[in-house]
């Protein structure tokens, strides 16, 4: 099982990624940084400078429709933002 989910794709951290050589990832919860670290340097072929994580805890959403109120929870997730080394970049949008 991989340990990146997806890569983050927003106006801000395409700013970042300009700008600070950083890049957002979706990884798996139960991921450290060094596992991330070694899968997004084996997946693009780049040098990690530094990795920093976040983790979402989920949220409870409620709201009222026509078959009334409905209760629920988003997802709990763990994003990841690598910076890289000078001169070294990611191209999300080569195999498109």
């Amino acid at each position: 099982m991989s340990i990146i989910i997806k890569p983050i794709i927003t106006e801000k951290m395409t700013a970042q990624a300009e700008k600070l050589n950083r890049y957002g990832f979706i990884v798996d919860k139960r991921a450290d940084k060094l596992q991330i670290r070694k899968e997004v340097e084996d997946l693009y072929g780049v040098k990690v400078d530094s990795v920093n994580t976040i983790r979402y805890a989920g949220k409870r959403k409620s709201r009222y429709t026509k078959a009334g109120f409905v209760e629920g929870r988003t997802n709990a997730y763990k994003k990841a933002i690598v910076t890289l080394k000078e001169g070294q970049a990611i191209d999300f949008y080569s195999n498109i």
